[in-house]
């Protein structure tokens, strides 16, 4: 069992957000004798699941419909309804991941290149004010 406090660190996330989707019933826990909140293994799934979620750029309410659909007995039109979430987050995620690879290989290609006018390979065509004369 973790504490709220260990369990935010476990997640890098604040303890005012745990509480929040505890509230919402987005993320389960029990109540330890003092009524505190203590997560465990099961909690932790459901919190990583949720992270992944997020980072996609689910909004709470989406991730809320996923996991309450989850929790739900299984049917085919659940499972259609749970597939077509993780579809769209999927894309999502991919299209993130391009954005991030462009990003990465202009950076590649801005170091390579102050690299070489640090090295006196070529000149410093970065100074805007040189544009202009």
């Amino acid at each position: 069992m973790y504490t709220i406090r260990e369990f935010a660190k476990m997640f890098h996330t604040t303890e005012h957000t745990l509480r929040y989707y505890t509230d919402i019933g987005l993320l389960p826990c029990q109540r330890d004798a003092g009524n505190r909140r203590v997560f465990d293994e099961d909690s932790a799934n459901w919190m990583k699941g949720i992270t992944y979620l997020k980072s996609c750029g689910t909004p709470i309410k989406d991730i809320k419909r996923y996991c309450d659909l989850c929790r739900l007995e299984e049917s085919r039109e659940n499972l259609l309804e749970r597939y077509r979430i993780i579809l769209k987050q999927h894309e999502q995620a991919h299209q993130k991941l391009a954005e991030a690879k462009a990003t990465a290989e202009y950076m590649d290609y801005k170091l390579k290149h102050y690299e070489e006018i640090l090295e006196g390979i070529i000149p410093d065509d970065m100074n805007p004010g040189r544009w202009h004369r």
